[in-house]
């Protein structure tokens, strides 16, 4: 049978935590680490982390403006005068991007009525102003809405 004097600590196993406020021989006694006196030194007188002292903070000194809603969809605008640059018969997201109109075919486009259309071509895009898919259709185009 194995006494208590001889159980040892299992390997790996880290040391006892810190002992304070046990006696003048611990090392630790009486004020136990705090110092003397002061707010940090009371139970409960830490301060939060944003806490200036009473200083004007930095959420309160720094400019609010704008605003920008969860929701709001950002299209990539296209001009229907530069759907001439496009090659062929048809503009998707995919030969906007070829052709350099748009920047990321992830993000959805918007077909916006300035200019005029000088050739018939079917547009495919997320969004089309009144006036956009007006000047399509009298060009002789077709118009569809992306998913």
């Amino acid at each position: 049978m194995s006494h208590l004097e001889s159980i040892r600590r299992p390997e790996g196993l880290k040391g006892h935590s810190k002992r304070v406020g046990r006696g003048p021989g611990s090392g630790r006694g009486k004020t136990a680490g705090r110092g003397h006196k002061g707010q940090k030194a009371r139970s409960g007188g830490s301060q939060k982390p944003w806490f200036e002292g009473g200083q004007m903070p930095l959420q309160r000194r720094v400019p609010k403006r704008g605003f920008r809603p969860r929701e709001r969809v950002e299209y990539q605008a296209v001009n229907v005068k530069d759907l001439d640059r496009v090659e062929g018969d048809e503009a998707t997201p995919e030969t906007m991007k070829r052709a350099g109109l748009i920047g990321s075919v992830r993000r959805p486009v918007k077909i916006l009525g300035q200019g005029q259309l000088s050739r018939a071509i079917k547009v495919t895009a997320h969004a089309f102003s009144r006036s956009a898919r007006q000047k399509i259709e009298e060009a002789g185009g077709e118009v569809s809405e992306a998913d």
